[in-house]
């Protein structure tokens, strides 16, 4: 072959090159992009890449957070898994919508008359959607909201003897290293599916919910995530008196987790939530590994978040249910992999689990009901370091709710009562400043976030148990601090 010969060979290769890379670049821009979109369970800032926790191994979400952009001040819109679930999934605060606790399956009938869930408005503009595990809080799969929906196999665990701790005679509050196969946890079951359904050829944008329900009890998991932590693990910074400045209505909610306690278990437990956590990481990693090598990568959209945080004796304060920062605060990742960005940074400003529905609209370019409530993100992914001036609003029960800032946390209960944290000078909220004068202008401030107006709260099919503010004594009479 000659040298003419060699370069039009050259000169084929290179056009051809391009060619297919510019086809490859047209159809990124023409189609819509794929969702994969990981719900997961319980799980606080225990977490390597939020810095929650000294013994916390998460390499996978470690992983994605320095692609992606880790919102590191984000919060739920409530402190429990039903109505955060329900705000996120149909786009509408609870003081919006009247759902503040918890409730039985049967209140899908109602909301799917009122709202579309993000799956279903997804599904109803060209999205094939399959999901997995628990997105909605229970098993629910709704032919309107899902194209397929993986039913998981129950496990009969088998445990280690002598490692981890047991109390009562119920399963859940079980704490304790299996030695089943992993196949047949519920979690793996769950990401297998997702890998599966990315192993499959899609001729149409799919959105691929996969629900991993660990950290949530009971806190068990396989053996090996308890062999890789310390026999003692650390225990978070708890201030005995921490209590003592709390309005009633505050200490009223809280979960005390008293026998941890008094059968000194609190090693057990905690150890056994980061085995937890290391557990939904490795399955999370399988399926963000089998992404990575798929077709898809370039094109799919990554969504991970958790429904609420935990506290694990953090203002004596087990589980979640209270408007502090441990059960408001969640890890929550965004990656795009069409965003470019030179210079890779976490977002500190407040955001809220509730802006996801209107940022995955904006992001696949579609529009969104008009009832959605939030904000999209798409601004801080594209700059992380923006000011929004926003803040995050909890709510926990018709009339509690907490706003938090930047700097700032500000709790005002149904009775009026208050709290007020400086997070620049009290991290963990020991010193409440509500009483001190010279933070009216402060409180002032926050409290014109609070919500204007309140939805009624919806009773068809409520858990009387989790009912909160204006309500509480008419479900919960003899409702008093846990001892």
């Amino acid at each position: 072959m000659n040298i003419k010969q060699n370069f039009f060979v050259i000169a084929f290769v290179l056009f051809s090159s391009f060619a297919f890379a510019q086809r490859k670049a047209d159809m990124l821009k023409s189609e819509k992009p794929n969702i994969l979109f990981i719900a997961i369970d319980d799980m606080n800032d225990w977490t390597g890449f939020l810095g929650g926790h000294p013994d916390a191994i998460t390499p996978s979400l470690d992983k994605l957070a320095k692609k992606g952009i880790s919102f590191t001040n984000a919060h739920c819109p409530a402190p429990a898994c039903s109505p955060s679930r329900n705000a996120l999934l149909f786009g509408i605060e609870p003081f919006n919508s009247g759902l503040y606790p918890f409730y039985e399956l049967g209140i899908h009938d109602e909301l799917a008359d009122k709202y579309i869930s993000l799956p279903r408005f997804l599904k109803e503009s060209g999205y094939s959607t399959y999901g997995a595990g628990k997105i909605h809080h229970g098993s629910f799969n709704d032919e309107r909201e899902w194209t397929e929906y993986f039913k998981s196999k129950p496990i009969k665990k088998q445990f280690k003897e002598g490692l981890g701790y047991h109390h009562g005679k119920g399963g859940k509050m079980s704490f304790r290293a299996t030695l089943n196969p992993d196949e047949e946890h519920i979690d793996h079951q769950v990401a297998s599916y997702g890998i599966d359904i990315l192993k499959e050829k899609h001729e149409k944008p799919f959105f691929l919910a996969v629900g991993i329900v660990k950290p949530h009890l009971p806190f068990d998991a396989p053996v090996r995530f308890f062999d890789a932590l310390p026999d003692e693990v650390a225990s978070p910074e708890i201030l005995k008196n921490d209590l003592d400045d709390i309005p009633k209505v505050g200490r009223e909610m809280k979960k005390s987790g008293s026998f941890y306690y008094k059968e000194n278990k609190w090693n057990e437990v905690r150890r056994a939530y980061l085995a937890c956590i290391s557990w939904a990481d490795y399955n999370i990693g399988r399926v963000l590994d089998e992404l990575e090598k798929s077709p898809y990568a370039d094109n799919t959209i990554i969504v991970i978040w958790s429904d609420h945080g935990y506290h694990l004796g953090e203002k004596m304060s087990f589980k979640k249910f209270t408007l502090w920062e441990e059960a408001t605060r969640v890890p929550f990742i965004i990656y795009d992999p069409r965003i470019k960005m030179k210079n890779k940074q976490d977002c500190y400003q407040p955001v809220s689990l509730i802006d996801i529905y209107k940022t995955l609209g904006e992001l696949v370019d579609l529009k969104i009901p008009e009832y959605v409530n939030g904000t999209s993100l798409v601004p801080l992914l594209k700059k992380p370091e923006k000011h929004t001036g926003e803040p995050a609003i909890t709510s926990w029960g018709r009339g509690n709710y907490a706003v938090r800032s930047n700097n700032w946390r500000y709790i005002r209960y149904f009775d009026g009562s208050e709290e007020l944290y400086s997070h620049e000078n009290d991290k963990n909220e020991w010193y409440n400043l509500a009483n001190k004068p010279e933070y009216e202008k402060q409180k002032a401030k926050l409290a014109k976030y609070l919500p204007k107006h309140e939805a009624p709260l919806i009773k068809k099919d409520i858990v009387p148990w989790s009912v909160e503010g204006f309500e509480r004594e008419k479900y919960r009479p003899n409702v008093g601090e846990e001892k």
